[in-house]
């Protein structure tokens, strides 16, 4: 039977996102050729909704629609704490404890020689720019406990030695090799309370 050019890019176009299979690709893409056109219309323009009015905060680098993010927004919260983390998943981690009223800051990755990160990469400067615009007091590097989160870690602390803030890390209540958006709350909440000086 002849392949249907249009459902075949569909289904090429749901395998490339993160945990889908090409059956499970099939099967979305038939699940749109069943929808009501109406549905079909409102499917494209959320997808083209969200590409067009989230962006980056300028300040933190967390996704918003608005100028800047509610968190940045926040004047309850406490400028002078930053936890710095590498991904935006990972502020929503800690956003559910309820229990961190300081900001975040996000690299957008991690230092990495096989994926070809470096530090030009990352959201460094504008970290710095933060430390003394808001006189951070103190840096919560909260980085995943692997190899290129460690790398991460170090080098922000060598880079931040003498600039006037204290430098904490998570606590290894987090398992070497993990994820800070996959732990549990308890987990987290463990690992930001043992968090230990640089």
């Amino acid at each position: 039977m002849k392949d249907l050019k249009s459902l075949t890019r569909l289904i090429d176009s749901f395998a490339r996102l993160p945990s889908v299979g090409r059956k499970s690709a099939e099967r979305m893409a038939l699940a749109v050729l069943e929808m009501d056109e109406e549905d079909v219309k409102e499917f494209s323009s959320a997808l083209e909704g969200v590409k067009t009015a989230i962006h980056l905060c300028p300040i933190c680098g967390l996704y918003t629609e608005d100028e800047k993010c509610e968190i940045c927004s926040d004047k309850e919260r406490d400028e002078k704490t930053l936890i710095v983390v590498s991904s935006y998943r990972d502020v929503y981690a800690f956003e559910k404890l309820n229990t961190f009223r300081g900001r975040y800051h996000i690299l957008g990755g991690v230092l990495s020689a096989v994926a070809g990160i470096g530090i030009e990469d990352l959201n460094i400067d504008s970290l710095l720019e933060r430390i003394k615009d808001d006189n951070v007091q103190e840096i919560i590097l909260a980085t995943n406990p692997t190899i290129e989160g460690e790398t991460t870690a170090l080098f922000i602390a060598k880079l931040l030695e003498g600039k006037g803030v204290e430098i904490t890390r998570l606590a290894y209540g987090l398992p070497m090799g993990g994820h800070v958006d996959y732990a549990d709350s308890l987990t987290l909440n463990k690992a930001l309370e043992g968090r230990r000086k640089l």
